[in-house]
């Protein structure tokens, strides 16, 4: 997978200690990208964005598990 166009941005719940933090790129189409800030080069989470916007919503708790 081509991720060379992806927009990374910092979580809003990631702290500013420089720990606990992840990006997400979501400008993709048909994938949303998660990946640790502090080890860029570690991996990727690769998530198709239904699901990606379920475990959105079950953070902010407005979702449930079904």
């Amino acid at each position: 997978m081509d991720v060379t166009g992806a927009r990374w941005r910092k979580s809003s719940k990631s702290g500013n200690n420089q720990g606990d933090c992840v990006e997400v790129a979501d400008n993709l189409p048909g994938v949303v990208l998660v990946r640790d800030t502090t080890d860029r080069d570690g991996g990727t989470l690769t998530f198709e964005p239904a699901a990606w916007q379920s475990f959105v919503n079950l953070a902010k708790g407005i979702g449930t598990v079904s």
